[in-house]
């Protein structure tokens, strides 16, 4: 049945109850362990269905590894205009996200990055996410440009951005990732521009 509340409301409503699920996992994780924790258990403590829990999260692991920050960036990448260099678009996608962020989100997003870097199993399923990250940035910054999603100079480029962002901020590196060390992410992003440029 469709909802008849406003789209507004309604798009309010399902961020309210994918943040509540979130949060009531992640204290379930902190207090009885990863493994521990059931579906139903979050379910009831976040007081939604369990049909409710996979609509928002296909996997107990999803709610840990899905980055709900990516679409995000993907959209404002998308929206910098086609004369940007590929590494500026990614900053300024960036930038408009994570610089956004209140306080509440930012420990949020802590929480999230200690509780997989201290679960074996997420922190690699986390590592292996590397490659979906590849392929969201060069499929976003060829759209852009008018290119196929496939096209290599954009994969190669992707990757590379990666790459930097992963050395310089690890998922799951202690303390999580946090409002300073996006100073410290731009400045790798600006060394590797200087060193290979598409444009």
């Amino acid at each position: 049945m469709t909802s008849s509340l406003p789209a507004g409301l309604r798009e309010r409503k399902k961020a309210k109850t994918r943040a509540a699920i979130r949060d009531h996992a992640m204290r379930l994780f902190e207090e009885q362990g990863y493994a521990a924790t059931t579906v139903d258990q979050i379910a009831e403590a976040a007081e939604v269905s369990q049909s409710t829990f996979f609509r928002y999260f296909p996997t107990k692991e999803d709610v840990i590894i899905t980055d709900d920050y990516d679409p995000l960036i993907v959209d404002a990448i998308k929206a910098q205009p086609p004369g940007v260099s590929p590494v500026r678009a990614l900053l300024e996608g960036m930038r408009s996200v994570f610089l956004r962020l209140t306080p509440q989100e930012w420990e949020s997003e802590r929480r999230r990055q200690r509780i997989y870097q201290t679960v074996p199993e997420l922190r690699a399923a986390a590592m292996n996410q590397t490659v979906s990250a590849v392929d969201m940035l060069a499929a976003a910054l060829a759209e852009r440009d008018g290119k196929p999603a496939d096209d290599l100079v954009y994969r190669v480029v992707a990757g590379a951005m990666v790459g930097v962002v992963l050395a310089v901020a690890p998922p799951g590196a202690t303390g999580g990732f946090e409002a300073a060390d996006f100073a410290r992410v731009e400045a790798a992003l600006e060394m590797l521009e200087e060193q290979f440029r598409l444009r």
